[in-house]
């Protein structure tokens, strides 16, 4: 039979467990390698505690950096690229008998992207 009856000494496993993670998010603050950013902890529990900790960089989480243009010999060399898969997978799209489009190919592994190398 399971019964859920909190140990005797819950309330005291609950303070050191609060006391650890309290030494525990001071200690990972107090690291120079943690300048700049946020750190989280979460704990839930009566008498077994969890916790969990999530780190991240300070700042607008939403916030992406915007990769530069290509320059014209990358643009060649995609170009090229995509000119040789072309050639060698040779994609065509079949329907099958429910009318859904697939796209069939000349060689082995096009369907993966490879088959330029």
């Amino acid at each position: 039979m399971l019964t859920n009856h909190p140990a005797e000494r819950a309330s005291a496993s609950w303070s050191v467990a609060r006391v650890g993670s309290a030494l525990v998010l001071a200690l990972i603050a107090a690291t120079p390698a943690n300048a700049g950013g946020v750190l989280t902890l979460s704990c839930i529990g009566g008498s077994n505690l969890n916790c969990v900790g999530q780190y991240g960089a300070a700042g607008d989480p939403y916030v992406r950096a915007v990769p530069e243009p290509l320059g014209e010999e990358e643009k060649a060399q995609i170009a090229a690229h995509e000119r040789k898969w072309m050639t060698r997978c040779h994609p065509v799209i079949e329907h099958d008998k429910y009318g859904v489009a697939h796209y069939q190919y000349a060689a082995r592994g096009c369907e993966y992207g490879l088959g330029t190398d």
